[in-house]
């Protein structure tokens, strides 16, 4: 039986994590889950927002399934992705665009990957105030992390069969920063015929794929860009809640939904849980188990086209348990 590691969560993470087991549970797939408790109900019972035993037990199965983890903003602990990801050295975010039969969206031709370097940038934290009322923000750009994750997305398209690596970046402005990553992906893209390599300016990306996202195949982007293109790629599909996600290194992988831990309903029982249920979908195909990661998928699509099971978020009336049960029926 394979092993894989279980974070709940908080906020709807409890919730959105057990209706995705269920759904596991439901297919016979056989997974031994390893439960860590992570975020704010952790750090009240222990100081610290993620449990000792998460990562001794995360490089043993090499592979997380995590709930969203509420992060104080502008105060309190640090976060808790960016430690996880810093710890595991889990160097590319990558999340996947795809439009849904009946889920409404901008466009039904989205079809983007989106490959997002997840060690450096702004999102290092380098910050000081320089002055009274002047704070510095370092953003760091290495051509040894920028070559990484260059790598990693031409690899993803070919294994996928994209035809086509769009860098985004701002090298008209941050010349030296933004340049350097821009020309070596640049580099890289040269070691793999068949693909073509584009490159846009972020801001014009953005438009871009308000316009039209079919011009798009697989992205890859600095950690600032990527984040925000992200979100903005799930509006044109119908939201972060159906938009999975994974962070991935070397020899481990976490999968988690793209949304937050929306504690203004968690406990209601209202939560979507199709971004997590898609994540685990991801995971199970990772697992090399991709038969199930299919039913998984169908099964969820299934459900989103059912009016009477969609969650309020998406317009309906139906609640988590209500989704999840539409998903098991579509098994």
């Amino acid at each position: 039986m394979k092993s894989a590691v279980l974070v709940p969560g908080d906020g709807v993470g409890p919730e959105i994590t057990d209706a995705t087991v269920k759904v596991i549970e439901a297919m016979g797939t056989e997974i031994e889950w390893q439960v860590v408790e992570a975020g704010m109900k952790t750090m009240e019972e222990y100081g610290r927002p993620l449990s000792p035993k998460f990562f001794p037990l995360a490089w043993e199965c090499g592979v997380v399934l995590k709930g969203p983890i509420t992060t104080p903003i502008g105060k309190g602990y640090r976060s808790v992705n960016m430690i996880i990801r810093e710890r595991l050295n889990l160097y590319a975010n990558v999340r996947y665009a795809r439009s849904i039969p009946g889920v409404s969206g901008m466009h039904d031709n989205v079809d983007v990957i989106i490959v997002r370097e997840n060690t450096e940038g702004l999102y290092v934290g380098f910050e000081r105030e320089a002055a009274q009322g002047v704070v510095e923000s370092i953003k760091l750009t290495t051509e040894s992390a920028s070559r990484r994750i260059g790598s990693y997305a031409f690899e993803l398209a070919a294994r996928m069969g994209r035809g086509k690596v769009t860098a985004l970046h701002k090298a008209n402005i941050l010349k030296m920063g933004d340049g350097l990553f821009l020309r070596t992906v640049e580099n890289v893209s040269k070691t793999y015929s068949g693909i073509d390599f584009h490159q846009m300016l972020v801001d014009n990306a953005c438009h871009q794929l308000v316009v039209d996202p079919s011009q798009f195949d697989v992205i890859v982007a600095q950690n600032l860009y990527g984040d925000i293109v992200s979100d903005l790629i799930a509006g044109l599909v119908g939201g972060l809640a159906v938009m999975p996600g994974a962070n991935m290194g070397d020899n481990i992988a976490v999968f988690e939904a793209a949304h937050g831990s929306a504690p203004d309903i968690a406990g209601k029982g209202i939560a979507n849980p199709s971004g997590m249920m898609l994540s685990a979908a991801l995971m199970l195909d990772h697992m090399r188990m991709p038969d199930d990661a299919a039913r998984m998928r169908e099964a969820v699509y299934a459900a989103l086209a059912d009016k009477d099971a969609l969650t309020p978020d998406m317009g309906g009336k139906g609640d988590t348990e209500k989704f999840t049960q539409a998903v098991i029926d579509a098994l």
